[in-house]
């Protein structure tokens, strides 16, 4: 599932792409994935034009001139290309957005929707958000004050939404890495030289994975050499018996609360 950095770097990458330019038509190939009857939601996305392309958390807000919100949520398996018609990807596409001979095709929208909603009623769909984390107002210590109040396994409050908006499976595990802290240990239980360790490997990590794409495998569009740069670089994520590249252990695959989970035995305490 695309988590804060795959949608920051959609994000950056569509306000280049997309902005000001009309909606000339739109496609809804599966009903199920956006929240009106189809006919409403193409009468009131037709000849409006997307102003700004918005992240929060793992989703992309796509204000538009109308003063409406597109609201995206790709959830698992969900992706997005933008090109013409001979480019598009040979996969079954959910909703097509067009801007004369280029288009934005959602792809994989099973699980993932795109909603026409408001500002006020997008607001409230988001407002049971945790912090972002590469906010600037999102300090140090005030992640070491959110701690004092919270308790649980540092893998699922890492993963809840609530806690921390924007992290999911992949960079849930990156970071305890970076940290050399076990992903199954208890918040309460770490020192606070633990929760320093935490907080700047959350930070460096979710910064570096932005920097160079994330991990989704697909690139935007023809000629994106950025989108998925970050897969290679993963040090445990999805890597099951390969090689920890510190200490040159094994990484080993658990679950906890049904979530896959990886990490290094040697060099992870």
């Amino acid at each position: 599932m695309p988590e804060l950095p795959e949608m920051e770097n959609y994000k950056i990458l569509l306000n280049e792409l997309i902005i000001s330019r009309p909606i000339t038509s739109i496609t809804i190939n599966r009903d199920k994935s956006i929240n009106m009857p189809a006919q409403s939601f193409i009468n009131q996305l037709n000849n409006a034009s997307i102003i700004q392309v918005e992240r929060r958390a793992k989703y992309l807000l796509f204000h538009l001139s109308n003063q409406k919100v597109l609201l995206l949520h790709l959830m698992l398996g969900g992706w997005m290309f933008y090109g013409s018609e001979e480019e598009k990807p040979k996969r079954t596409i959910q909703v097509q957005l067009s801007f004369g001979a280029k288009h934005l095709y959602f792809i994989g929208l099973r699980l993932g929707y795109l909603h026409l909603l408001t500002k006020e009623e997008c607001n409230k769909m988001l407002s049971d958000l945790g912090p972002e984390p590469l906010e600037p107002q999102f300090t140090e210590e005030i992640f070491l004050n959110i701690l004092k109040e919270r308790k649980g396994t540092i893998k699922l409050k890492l993963v809840d939404q609530h806690f921390i908006s924007g992290i999911g499976n992949c960079y849930s595990d990156e970071i305890c890495y970076e940290a050399q802290i076990l992903p199954m240990r208890k918040l309460e239980k770490l020192k606070e030289t633990e929760h320093r360790k935490l907080y700047r490997s959350m930070l460096q990590t979710l910064k570096s994975a932005t920097t160079i794409g994330g991990y989704m495998e697909h690139p935007l569009y023809v000629g994106d050499k950025k989108t998925g740069s970050y897969d290679e670089r993963c040090k445990v994520y999805d890597r099951e018996g390969e090689i920890c590249p510190r200490c040159k252990n094994k990484i080993v695959l658990i679950k906890i609360s049904s979530k896959k989970c990886f990490y290094c035995p040697g060099c992870q305490f």
